[in-house]
């Protein structure tokens, strides 16, 4: 049974962490403090707990209502960040960096995300805001009741214990929250606020992931404010998400395994990647491992239970990204001969650093109000990798939390004369390109480009930086040239624990 933790990093993170190994800090210092519109912000450093990269940047805050059906109700301050162009003349209308999640913070998560920003950097200023609900825009966090303790024993737990816990967390938020407000509608009406405050005439959307589905929410309300829009990794409107995403871990494990099965090298020292992951899920289910190993952040000795879950969530985490797939052949094989220390080590890795990443309770209200009214449990699933259990286990938290609403057209496909530039990764499980082709066909002033060999998350990839930058400056993607995706080289089908072991 996957736990809330294993539930929490939908969307957008785990290439972030990829991005951590190679994200520079952005040296330029901010000046002092300067006015955009009628808010004034101040020299602040944007940064992530546990990760290295800095960001100088320029902060500032706004006050909105949490409800805006109730006059003279309670407010809510929103975070800011105004990360400044190095161009002496930048151009006028800022880029907006949509996080994904849902329930990552923005400002938190672009240091990382900074090298796949630098071109655009060059050329326009890149506004930042938390989402309600996470980082410093009034975090929903319920730290005695979701804590690491009790999201590991969820793994051997059922739905009414996930229903429990999210019925203890909504009670420790207190009565003063009211978490029906916390929406992508509620965001995208956060965002307006915050453009008129500014005092922008228009603004560059760029979403990753679930960023898409709150980019083109945007651009179906306001599309005079949105001059252009970059989708990576798109969530189409209609899609209830959760509903596919056994079937899409499937294709693309089976996919990111077939490399493996077409290496003699690969089958010749790991067999059937395939055949030992089904082993060993069947095996930790009856039987889970307790392993002694290091911890990989802190080295502290440890000793903790490896389940069947907790292998489907290392699988799933690591299909976002390619080059860490990679590691899976020898891992699994390691595992088969009874050696469980290295995947232990992964999967407590995941379990600290995605998890700190992510603001649950703003996760749950998102969901709840915009994608359980849609989720059905699926019994062909039953069989798969990730099983029916994330649907099981949302619809179970959702039957214990305050559903927001949202517009009657909220899950009709967007029609946009703007111009649009959709992302996708080949291989990615989450978001697959098939989600960029549908959201294309309503957006007649748009280009879908598919990153060959690449995961979740790919604007950061090869020459997917400039390629950005320049359909942004042009806001024309259909005069974009795209040649260069063609050199891109698909990561090697299997790795070491040191990378690449031909």
């Amino acid at each position: 049974m996957p736990s809330l933790q294993s539930i929490r990093g939908v969307f957008g993170i785990l290439v972030t962490l990829v991005a951590t190994a190679v994200a520079p800090a952005h040296a330029s210092p901010a000046p002092v403090s300067v006015s955009y519109g009628s808010l004034a912000f101040t020299p602040c450093t944007l940064s992530q707990a546990g990760q290295a990269q800095t960001v100088s940047a320029r902060c500032a805050t706004l006050r909105v209502p949490e409800d805006r059906s109730v006059t003279n109700g309670r407010t809510i301050e929103l975070a800011l960040a105004w990360v400044p162009s190095s161009a002496k003349s930048p151009a006028t209308d800022p880029v907006v960096m949509l996080a994904g999640g849902p329930g990552q913070s923005a400002l938190e998560a672009f240091p990382t995300a900074y090298p796949a920003f630098r071109d655009i950097l060059r050329q326009r200023h890149v506004l930042l805001v938390d989402q309600r609900g996470a980082g410093k825009s009034n975090p929903l966090e319920c730290p005695r009741t979701l804590n690491d303790e009790a999201l590991r024993l969820l793994d051997t737990a059922g739905p009414d214990e996930a229903r429990r816990l999210t019925a203890a967390c909504l009670q420790e938020l207190g009565p003063n929250v009211d978490v029906r407000a916390y929406t992508t509608s509620a965001y995208v009406d956060d965002l307006e606020d915050v453009r008129r405050a500014l005092d922008i005439a228009q603004v560059n959307l760029v979403g990753v992931s679930y960023g898409t589905r709150v980019g083109l929410e945007y651009l179906r309300r306001h599309p005079k404010a949105v001059r252009s829009v970059v989708l990576d990794s798109v969530v189409p409107p209609p899609l209830f998400l959760g509903n596919e995403h056994a079937k899409n871990l499937e294709a693309a494990v089976a996919a990111q395994f077939e490399r493996c099965t077409a290496d003699p090298e690969c089958t010749r020292r790991f067999g059937s990647p395939r055949t030992r992951l089904d082993d060993l899920l069947q095996q930790l289910h009856e039987h889970p491992r307790t392993v002694a190993y290091r911890d990989p952040l802190t080295n502290e000795a440890r000793q903790d239970e490896f389940s069947d879950v907790a292998l489907a969530s290392v699988v799933r985490f690591y299909s976002y990204a390619p080059q860490l797939f990679g590691m899976l052949p020898m891992l699994l094989n390691e595992a088969a001969n009874g050696q469980f220390e290295n995947l232990m080590a992964q999967s407590r890795m995941m379990e600290q650093l995605i998890g700190e990443q992510i603001y649950v309770p703003l996760q749950l209200s998102v969901m709840c109000a915009e994608d359980a009214p849609g989720m059905r449990s699926d019994p062909a699933d039953a069989g798969t990798i990730l099983g029916t259990e994330f649907v099981d286990y949302t619809l179970a938290q959702c039957a214990a939390w305050p559903h927001g609403t949202m517009p009657k057209d909220f899950h009709e496909a967007v029609k946009s004369g703007n111009p649009v530039l959709l992302l996708s990764g080949e291989l990615d499980p989450v978001t697959p390109p098939r989600y960029g082709d549908e959201v294309q066909r309503t957006l007649p002033n748009s280009k879908h480009f598919v990153f060959r060999g690449q995961g979740h998350g790919v604007m950061g990839v090869g020459c997917g930086p400039r390629l950005v930058a320049e359909f942004i400056a042009a806001a024309d993607a259909r005069a974009l040239d795209a040649q260069c995706l063609d050199q891109l080289q698909p990561a090697p089908p299997f790795g070491g624990s040191y990378g690449w072991d031909p």
